[in-house]
C-alpha cells in the first residue's frame, strides 16, 4: 500500500512538472509571437501528422546507436574497472593512464573519430561509448574497492569459490555504480549522439530536427525534440526499473 502511494506520488509529480513546464511555454509563445515559437498545440499537431513509419525509423536508428554504445561502454568498462578494483598491480598501471585520459572533452575528439572511422554507425557508436567509458571504469574501480575485505572472508568461511564471490559481492557493488553512472552519463550520451546524428546519416531523431530547422519546419522541428526528449525519459525509467529489480537490498 505504501509502494503503490509513493507510486502515485511520484506519478503526480511527473505530471505537475509536465503541465507546468506547458504553461510557461504557452507563456514564452504568447509573449515572442514569432513563428521560431509556435504553440503547443501546434507542435503536438504536427507530431500527429508525422507517419509512424518515420517516427519509429528515427527513433528506432537512436535507440540502436544508444545501445550499442552502452552496451560496449558496459562490456570494456567493467572489464577493466574490476580488473583496476581487484588488482593494485593493474589498478598502478592503468591509473594514470585513466586519470590522464578521462579530462580530455570527448566531444572534442568527435572530429577525430570520424576522420579514422567515417561517418558511418562506427564512429556515432563509438562517440557514445567514449562519453561512458571513463565514467564506467572509475566507478566500478571505486566502488569494487569500497566493498569490505571481511566481506569476502565470510563467504570463503563458506567455501565458496571465487565464481560464487563474484556473483554475490563484486557483481551487485559494481552494479550499484554501474546504474548510477549511466542514469548520470545519459543525457551526455544523448546530446552527443544528437551531434553524431547530424552528419553522413538520413535517419536519427538529430538527423530529423536538424532537416526540420533547414526547412524552417519549426512545428515539426519541436515535434523532433519532444520525441527525442521522450527517448530520454524512457531510457531513465529503464534504469531506474534495472535500479529496482536488482538493487532491492539497498532500498
Amino acid at each position: 500500500m505504501v509502494k503503490k502511494r509513493r507510486r502515485l506520488n511520484y506519478i503526480l509529480r511527473l505530471l505537475l512538472v509536465f503541465l507546468g513546464m506547458h504553461v510557461v511555454w504557452y507563456v514564452a509563445y504568447l509573449l515572442v509571437h514569432h513563428p521560431m515559437l509556435p504553440s503547443p498545440l501546434e507542435v503536438y499537431q504536427a507530431m500527429g501528422h508525422l507517419g509512424g513509419k518515420d517516427i519509429v525509423l528515427n527513433v528506432g536508428y537512436s535507440l540502436m546507436r544508444i545501445f550499442a554504445g552502452v552496451l560496449l561502454a558496459l562490456i570494456v568498462g567493467l572489464l577493466i574497472g574490476l580488473l583496476m578494483g581487484r588488482s593494485a598491480l593493474w589498478n598502478k598501471l592503468l591509473d594514470p593512464v585513466v586519470y590522464l585520459t578521462y579530462p580530455v572533452p570527448k566531444i572534442a575528439l568527435l572530429p577525430v573519430v570520424m576522420l579514422f572511422f567515417g561517418l558511418g554507425e562506427t564512429s556515432k557508436i563509438l562517440m557514445i561509448m567514449l562519453i561512458l567509458l571513463f565514467q564506467i571504469i572509475i566507478s566500478v574501480r571505486d566502488g569494487v574497492k569500497a566493498i569490505p575485505a571481511n566481506t569476502y572472508d565470510v563467504l570463503t568461511s563458506i567455501g565458496a569459490g571465487p565464481g560464487q564471490k563474484f556473483w554475490h559481492v563484486t557483481l551487485p557493488g559494481a552494479l550499484s555504480v554501474i546504474l548510477s553512472t549511466i542514469r548520470i552519463s545519459l543525457g551526455t550520451a544523448i546530446s552527443v549522439l544528437f551531434f553524431t546524428e547530424i552528419y553522413g546519416t538520413e535517419h536519427g531523431m538529430g538527423f530529423f530536427i536538424m532537416d526540420a530547422w533547414l526547412r524552417l519546419d519549426y512545428p515539426q522541428m519541436y515535434a523532433g525534440i519532444l520525441l527525442f526528449s521522450l527517448v530520454g525519459f524512457v531510457l531513465f525509467l529503464l534504469v531506474d526499473l534495472l535500479d529496482y529489480r536488482f538493487m532491492k537490498w539497498r532500498k
